[in-house]
């Protein structure tokens, strides 16, 4: 059986909000199995967070870079905030941004891709020998619609197009640019809100939805009901659960009352052509990286290979 320390203890409880008792509880009958002491938790109504990335550690910035029918997020990460808020840092992201633009979101080409004297790579490591901090280009990503736009929203904004959070709103539709590009940008910040799971239930990975039915199942079947009324119990929660996971079916962030897809329709009647979100895309510095131990340089500079 794996012991349960006091660091497993303070990470479940910094990921979930639950009290430490709890945490020790959980982490006790799943034998120290991390994701299975959150879904424990979950089951007995102690806490409702299940996303890992609320939670995450490492710093950084998001750049974001549109042209109309195309855009494109990186993400650059650094060890404190302190060298986020530095200016040559904060040029380096957005100049990686517009250059992540032009290789359509590919990180390798992105890495060997031209950047004053030197690639990316090469002008990221002299920044690290400059400033004395690691930093490493963790991802980026590239949308592209025609016809429509591709509209992008920066939250906690530490300059123009760079943040913590960035999103990509794909909307197809032959309606005019700057319609498409006011209402793209209120729904980007939406999902910087909400950060919605999939575009539809479709769009939802089966395991997923598979987990999130046998927790609700279990939660359910603590009332003590019959199976056949559970079963509709069990409909009604993952119902529930759809309109808060699924972008098209999540309530409209900006008026608190009607469902992104009505919202859709809405605006094709306004704009006079129909009016689709083709693809999302949400970067949060950090979300996925947990570690704030003393490796955690070493961890993300092995990311884009600044490691010396």
């Amino acid at each position: 059986m794996t012991a349960v320390t006091a660091q497993m203890v303070k990470d479940l409880r910094d990921k979930t909000g639950a009290g430490m008792m709890d945490c020790k509880s959980a982490l006790a009958e799943t034998n120290g199995d991390m994701e299975a002491a959150m879904d424990w938790l979950r089951k007995k109504g102690i806490t409702k967070a299940a996303k890992k990335a609320d939670r995450a550690a490492a710093e950084g910035l998001v750049g974001v870079a549109t042209g109309g029918h195309v855009g494109a997020l990186v993400e650059v990460n650094s060890e404190t905030d302190f060298v986020a808020r530095n200016d040559e840092f904060k040029d380096f992201v957005k100049n990686a941004a517009k250059l992540a633009l032009e290789e359509e979101g590919d990180l390798d080409k992105l890495l060997v891709k031209k950047m004053g004297e030197n690639d990316v790579k090469t002008t990221l490591t002299n920044l690290v020998a400059k400033i004395g901090e690691n930093m490493s280009v963790r991802r980026t990503v590239m949308l592209a619609v025609n016809p429509g736009v591709v509209a992008a929203y920066v939250h906690n904004a530490a300059s123009p197009e760079l943040g913590k959070i960035g999103v990509l709103v794909a909307l197809k539709s032959e309606a005019p640019a700057d319609k498409l590009n006011a209402l793209g940008r209120q729904i980007a910040m939406h999902i910087a809100a909400t950060s919605p799971l999939a575009l539809t239930t479709e769009h939802l990975a089966p395991d997923v939805v598979a987990k999130e039915r046998a927790i609700q199942a279990d939660i359910a079947r603590q009332s003590g009901k019959p199976e056949n009324v559970i079963e509709k119990m069990l409909e009604g929660r993952m119902r529930k659960w759809y309109e808060e996971s699924v972008l098209l079916h999540q309530v409209f962030v900006v008026d608190g009352e009607t469902p992104i897809n009505k919202v859709l329709e809405k605006a094709g009647k306004d704009f006079g052509a129909p009016v689709a979100i083709e693809a999302f895309v949400r970067f949060q510095v950090g979300e996925g990286i947990e570690k704030l131990d003393s490796d955690f340089a070493d961890e993300v500079a092995k990311m884009s290979g600044t490691k010396q």
